[in-house]
């Protein structure tokens, strides 16, 4: 075995991950609503067209990291689009 073909092996691998530096990272950030950070701030189901901004084109739920939510504003997020949809305010599936 030689030295060679080790140095030749690092060489690439050091030029490769130099050229895929930025691949698997986020490149947007999460979009923030004003108003949801606000103190005593609160979901209401009975609103749809506020719900209706963390719903996709598809009918489902935006996760946090697109919504910039926190897990509480997350989870009551959640209950509140799950209220309206079972009261008929917002549809189960994608419209079209």
């Amino acid at each position: 075995m030689s030295d060679d073909y080790g140095d030749d092996f690092y060489d690439e691998d050091v030029r490769s991950r130099d050229r895929n530096d930025d691949f698997g990272r986020r490149k947007k950030g999460a979009r923030k609503i004003p108003g949801l950070m606000d103190e005593g701030f609160h979901f209401d189901y009975k609103d749809p067209q506020q719900l209706r901004h963390f719903i996709t084109d598809r009918g489902k739920i935006v996760p946090r990291r697109v919504s910039g939510l926190n897990a509480k504003q997350q989870r009551e997020l959640t209950i509140a689009i799950k209220r309206a949809r079972n009261i008929a305010l917002l549809p189960f599936t994608a419209t079209k």
